[in-house]
């Protein structure tokens, strides 16, 4: 069953292509919005377990901009890394590879979200060039130590459990329909049934659209085992944060810390809402970003 998203209309009126890239050996599925000509164009990385679907709802606010927003390799349809771990240095080097191989033009803006926060921080800390960042509910500490820390170690246990089993028995566990929606119903702040109910099933079609049981196991261990606090001494670039005051995963306290570790940076934490900013309120966090876009053009 399919849910209609409540931002299919905007979405809808924004240009869209898709392409396939050879990076680091291997194909990177991404899709292209907007008009290619536009003079800023955002990078675009998804978080742990989802694919360019997950940020949609954001890419249908930002008429005007050129977005590019792959897929992760071994998640969505971009093939796993051939080469390298599905670990921090090694998507931090496949997206350094991405940003080269697409050759954006004009300001370029590197967005991540979640674990994509920590790939998109340890990527432009390593070199990837980039105008200005924006991570959107972004890692500022170890997962283990956040809010619900109880959570993230069933979690754990969970794809410990996933690890120990035979290879078929593995992969069914990672993918059971029920135990990703509790992932959902745990994530979800919203009280409106409506969009709980689309964002369910933007789990339940989304969240196991991953290639084998290596590549979440790898990227899993990665997403509780580094945050962005250990790049963003070396991010010059201005930064913008877009935290949430209920996020399950980082405490907000530690994003106020996250803001002092960087050179340049702006946080802004939107309330009443957890670790789908994405879904929940797209718009406020567009507009956010719309408008450190903005000033940061005109500095």
């Amino acid at each position: 069953m399919i849910v209609p998203s409540p931002y299919d209309a905007q979405l809808a009126r924004i240009p869209v292509s898709v392409h396939t890239v050879p990076v680091l050996g291997t194909d990177t599925r991404y899709w292209e919005y907007g008009d290619p000509a536009a003079t800023t164009t955002i990078v675009m990385v998804h978080g742990f377990r989802g694919d360019h679907h997950g940020l949609e709802p954001v890419v249908a606010q930002l008429a005007g901009y050129r977005i590019l927003s792959p897929d992760l390799p071994g998640f969505g349809e971009s093939a796993p890394l051939t080469t390298l771990a599905h670990d921090v240095p090694g998507y931090s080097e496949w997206l350094r590879g991405f940003v080269a191989a697409v050759a954006p033009t004009g300001r370029t803006v590197i967005l991540g979200h979640s674990f994509g926060s920590i790939i998109a921080a340890s990527a432009v800390a390593g070199g990837l060039p980039a105008d200005v960042v924006v991570l959107v509910n972004p890692i500022a500490a170890p997962a283990l130590s956040g809010p619900r820390g109880i959570l993230t170690r069933l979690a754990v246990f969970y794809y410990w459990a996933a690890a120990a089993l035979p290879e078929r028995l593995g992969f069914a566990l990672l993918r059971n329909r029920v135990i990703v929606r509790v992932m959902s119903i745990a994530m979800a702040k919203t009280r409106d049934p409506a969009l709980r109910r689309w964002i369910h099933n933007q789990h339940d079609r989304y969240f196991s659209a991953f290639s084998d049981r290596r590549v979440v196991l790898e990227a899993f261990r990665a997403s509780v085992g580094s945050d962005v606090s250990e790049f963003a001494a070396r991010i010059p670039q201005r930064t913008l944060l877009i935290a949430a005051d209920k996020d399950d995963i980082t405490p907000v306290e530690a994003q106020y810390r996250l803001r002092t570790l960087f050179p340049d940076a702006r946080l802004y934490v939107i309330p009443n809402v957890g670790h789908l900013i994405h879904y929940e309120v797209p718009v406020e966090a567009a507009e956010q970003l719309r408008r450190f876009l903005d000033e940061t053009a005109s500095a």
